[in-house]
Parts: C-alpha cells; sequence; structure tokens
C-alpha cells in the first residue's frame, strides 16, 4: 500500500523517508532507490531532513498505534499529518480516479484493471493494496489515470474523489469499527455519492447498497458468470433485470479458465485468465468493463488478461508441475475462503487438497467452521500451524463426523483433542506441544514451511524437514 506512495513522491523529487516495523526485500529496494527506513520506533533515528514542520508532510496507515513514539512525535510538534488515504483523496482530486472498493475482490480487480491500463496505449499510475507481479513500478507520466484499491477500513475511501468507482462486495466486515452491517453498507452508499458527475459507477449486481449518485454519473452492474436462460438461478429476473456486463461461454479445464466478455455494444470472445480461479472472473469482468469504458480496445483487453500475472499472494502459484501444485492465497474474509477453496476444487477436481491455514489477523479468529471445512473437496486434510482460536472446535467436530473422508492436522491442540483422538483416530493428529512462536509473522513463516514440507513430500518424497536453515 504505501510502496506506490513512496515511489510516487520520488518520482516527483521529493525526499521520502519512513519507519517499517521490520526490514523486507520491498524495503530494501526502496531504500536503494533513494527512500530512507529504518526498522525502530526511536525519535532520534528521524533524518534530520524531516524535521522541519513547515517542509515536511507525515503519512500514516491504520496499521500504525495511536502510541507510536515518532507518530506522537510528530503530532506534538505542528507537523502536517495525514492518513495514506487522505493523500491518496488529494490525488484523486488532481487526476482522474479509477477507485476500486469491497468487502473482497479489490485488490484483484484494481490491480487487473491497473494491468490492462499500463499493457495498453491508454496507461496508467496505480495505487494497490498488493504488490503486482508483472511490474516493478506502477508510475506513469503521460496519464491522468490514477487506478487506487479503495480501502473501506476505518473509511478510508470516504477521502477519495473517484471519476469513476467499481464496488465489488459488501459483505459486513470490521464490525469493531462500524459497528453494525447496516452501518457498514451506509459507508458503501457515501463513497457512490463522492463520484465525480462526469464518471461512474460499476457495480456487482445484487449487492445490498442503494447508490446515492450525483446528477450525471452513469451506473453499470455486472457479474461473473451469466446465462440469460437461467436468470431465476441469478434471481436477477424480478429483482434488478439482467446486468450492464457478464462472462458467457465459460469453459473451465486442465488449470485454464477461457470466456466471452459481453457488455453494451461489445463482445471480445476467448478471454484467457492469466490467474486461472473461478472468482476472477466476475473480477475479471469488472476490470475489462472498467478497461473497456476507459478507451482499452479489445485486442489490448485479451492481451493483457491472459498475461495478467495478479499481485503477491492473491493465487499465487508457487509451484505449478503435472503431479502437485502449491498456490499462495491471501483471504481475510470467510467469503474469501470459501471462493478460494472452491476454486481449486473446480480447477483441480480429481486432485488431492491439503489446506495450510495462516491467519495472521485478530478477524481469522473462529473463521475455520464447519460450512467452510465441508467446503473442502473429498479426501481433503486441513493443517493448521497457527493458534487453536481460528478453528472453530464444535464446528470441526461436526465436519468431522459428516465428512468422514476429511482429515485434521495441528501443531497445537484444540481443547477436545481427546474427545477428537477417541471419535475420529488417525483421521486427527496434534504434535505433543507447540511448535511454531506466537507472533503472526513466525505463523506466517511456519505455515510457508509446513507447505514447503509438504509439497517437498509429494514431489520428491522427501521427509527429512527442517523450519528454519
Amino acid at each position: 500500500g504505501m510502496s506506490a506512495l513512496i515511489r510516487y513522491f520520488l518520482s516527483k523529487g521529493k525526499k521520502v523517508g519512513g519507519y517499517d516495523k521490520t526490514p523486507s526485500g520491498l524495503t530494501e529496494q526502496l531504500n536503494y532507490e533513494g527512500a530512507a527506513i529504518h526498522y525502530e520506533d526511536n525519535v532520534d533515528l528521524i533524518p534530520d531532513d524531516f524535521t522541519d514542520p513547515a517542509k515536511t508532510l507525515v503519512v500514516y496507515t491504520p496499521a500504525v498505534p495511536e502510541d507510536h513514539s515518532e507518530l506522537c512525535y510528530f503530532r506534538g510538534n505542528g507537523f502536517e499529518v495525514m492518513k495514506r488515504a487522505r493523500v491518496l483523496g488529494e490525488i484523486t482530486g488532481c487526476n482522474r480516479g479509477l477507485c476500486v472498493a469491497g468487502t473482497h475482490g479489490k485488490t484483484t480487480t484494481s490491480s487487473m484493471v491497473a494491468h490492462l491500463l499500463k499493457q495498453s496505449h491508454v496507461d496508467c499510475n496505480a495505487f494497490l493494496g498488493g504488490i503486482l507481479k508483472n511490474y516493478d513500478s506502477n508510475l506513469s507520466d503521460k496519464s491522468d489515470l490514477t487506478v487506487i484499491e479503495a480501502d473501506e477500513f476505518d473509511r478510508s475511501f470516504h477521502w477519495l474523489k473517484p471519476y469513476m468507482a467499481v464496488i465489488t462486495a459488501a459483505d459486513p466486515d470490521h464490525l469493531d469499527i462500524y459497528g453494525t452491517p447496516e452501518a457498514y453498507r451506509e459507508s458503501f452508499e457515501h463513497f457512490t455519492s463522492l463520484i465525480r458527475p462526469d464518471g461512474c459507477l460499476l457495480m456487482k449486481q445484487s449487492i445490498n447498497v442503494t447508490p446515492r449518485l450525483q446528477e450525471g454519473v452513469k451506473f453499470y452492474t455486472y457479474t461473473g458468470a451469466f446465462d440469460a436462460k437461467e436468470l431465476s438461478t441469478f434471481n436477477f429476473q424480478l429483482s434488478t433485470g439482467s446486468p450492464d456486463f457478464y462472462a458467457e461461454n465459460v469453459r473451465i479445464g486442465g488449470g485454464e479458465i477461457f470466456f466471452d466478455f459481453v457488455g453494451p455494444d461489445v463482445r471480445i470472445p476467448d478471454i484467457q485468465l492469466g490467474v486461472p480461479v473461478k472468482v476472477n472472473i466476475e473480477n475479471g469482468v469488472a476490470a475489462i468493463a472498467l478497461a473497456w469504458l476507459n478507451g482499452v480496445t479489445p485486442e489490448e483487453i485479451k492481451h493483457g488478461m491472459a498475461t495478467f500475472a495478479g499481485p503477491r499472494r492473491r493465487f499465487d502459484f508457487h509451484l505449478k508441475k503435472e503431479n502437485i501444485v502449491l498456490i499462495d492465497d491471501y483471504a481475510h474474509h470467510p467469503a474469501e475462503l470459501k471462493a478460494s477453496i472452491l476454486s481449486v476444487k473446480e480447477l483441480y477436481a480429481n486432485s488431492d487438497f491439503v489446506s495450510v491455514h495462516i491467519p495472521a489477523t485478530p478477524e481469522t479468529i473462529g473463521s475455520i467452521n464447519y460450512e467452510l471445512i465441508t467446503s473442502m473437496p473429498k479426501g481433503a486434510t486441513l493443517v493448521n500451524t497457527a493458534r487453536k482460536e481460528v478453528i472453530d472446535e464444535a464446528g470441526l467436530e461436526k465436519a468431522l463426523e459428516d465428512r468422514p473422508d476429511l482429515k485434521y492436522i495441528t501443531d497445537v491442540a484444540p481443547d477436545n483433542i481427546d474427545v477428537l483422538k477417541e471419535k475420529f483416530g488417525t483421521r486427527v493428529f496434534a504434535t505433543p506441544k507447540k511448535m511454531g512462536a506466537q507472533t503472526a509473522e513466525a505463523n506466517i513463516n511456519a505455515g510457508l514451511a509446513a507447505a514447503r514440507q509438504i509439497v517437498a513430500y509429494f514431489a520428491d518424497g522427501c521427509t527429512k524437514f527442517q523450519v528454519n536453515k
């Protein structure tokens, strides 16, 4: 999220410094490009270039705690301090902002839009929530179009001034901030009121959001696979009518997905998904529609969709061989988890399935429930390398009862482990004691290590494992 903003200001000739909690390949690259990033919360480490309130803008995200000493220093000494979202709002006020919002799907959809525009004659700037694998930089000096992932967390997207906007989903989330599902949906309705009069809103069909559009704003709907002969299946016939943009003639198999894109006065056959996961059909329809509305040609769209590599950790193929596939997919909402599982299930219908769950945020507590576990393919094994709280234990027990083909492996025993072992025998395995650390970063590392070990076993028969080298 912040890396594109850092590069934006560097490209404008500004000096950029900052703090991050831990070093990474990305932060080291940003330092190489000219930023001055440090990794200790220490006011004394703030470079001299950033100690004059008259010449310094301080930008932060909600991930920075309120008691962060450097943030408190800037606030207490007369500096202009802005949330990242507000800065993006200032940028969209000067450019034509293409803003993609939604509970889930926004990172992939905004990344698709950015790639479609970037590789076409139209071009764009982009501020995304993920790192796009197709590019080292998303900056352009010849286009006034700016693609922005519009984050609803903490109502951040209310700072934006969209030229065109997309809403991919409005399933209630972040209720610790919004309080009620109604307040969450209302925030999206307010977001629609911010669209410029010369722009448009593109919203997924059947989302429970009532747009509040200014006069002059055009309104379109879209969906994924759509068959006019099966209107009742989609519940469109009596409610909202047919979508403006949709996919037809969907073909899934052999690890690939093709479809025909249909919209007002346009049909583009044989679209190939560069990241072949079923949910990307509807993400792709939204991205193609926005690209087409901004002048990208059908030929450029076909090439762009086929070459789209996706953002990192969004259905990210780490290994793709004939006998084994390893996919890394970030999904923070139960609906995303289920969509990811069902997509793998359909792409690789006759394969064995191992799911390694690596939760990194409090929102994942209890997220692995009966519905998700029973949606896993036949013969699947769920591996939990994190805290036991992520598992709904009553749901796990019922799922194992109803699905005798499922197995569960964990390195932290649930409270009812004795009951589970007695009922399900070798289908449940827990290590004698917790093997991993308790931080989010350690959980992620443990999960990735487990995934690599599983792959090594199936690919090469390797049974000699170690977590760290």
